[in-house]
């Protein structure tokens, strides 16, 4: 197999496209798209988000040190394109594509109700990288949709029609390809 040699670039795909919510204090909240983001530790539960300085959200969580990743689905593939190329400072993005505003248990940040998982979060540290900046957070709270529960209380997470970012484009994700230790799971007789 040949190889061409490109720049130095970000070529770690797919990686998941979600819905960030922020908001200040007496006004309205926002919506921006985020893909450069994952998890930090388990313990505490820590994840990160990398936002441009210029973006219209980012003032916002840097003053008010909190925010909400709101895990997207196929369903909402077109309103999380469109919080990732219109501004906040343009359109009140809640109202314009008719997204419920959730509350939150520990932050002023409101979730995105149709989304089937809100993860409150806090700020612990910022990380002035240059494209981007890191928000370093602590997980304060999960809400999960009860839709997805079954009767033993299993949230059935990968039922929910999660979609991923991948080199420019938004894909669902396909099917089972196997659980964590398949490869080492002893065969039953």
């Amino acid at each position: 197999m040949k190889k061409q040699i490109w720049k130095a670039g970000n070529m770690i795909y797919p990686l998941p496209a979600v819905m960030v919510s922020c908001g200040r204090p007496g006004e309205r909240p926002n919506i921006l798209t985020v893909a450069w983001t994952g998890t930090i530790c388990t313990n505490p539960a820590m994840l990160y988000i990398s936002v441009r300085p210029e973006r219209y959200s980012y003032p916002i969580i840097r003053e008010t040190g909190e925010f909400v990743v709101n895990l997207t689905t196929d369903k909402l593939a077109k309103e999380t394109d469109f919080c990732g190329v219109r501004s906040g400072a343009d359109v009140d993005k809640f109202r314009y594509l008719h997204l419920t505003e959730e509350p939150s248990r520990y932050i002023q940040a409101p979730g995105i109700a149709q989304c089937p998982v809100n993860i409150e979060c806090r700020v612990t540290e910022v990380k002035e990288l240059g494209s981007h900046h890191m928000f370093l957070a602590e997980v304060l709270a999960v809400h999960v949709d009860e839709s997805y529960l079954d009767e033993k209380g299993k949230f059935h997470l990968n039922d929910t029609g999660l979609m991923a970012y991948s080199h420019g484009e938004y894909r669902s994700l396909g099917g089972l390809l196997g659980t964590f230790g398949y490869s080492v799971k002893k065969k039953k007789r």
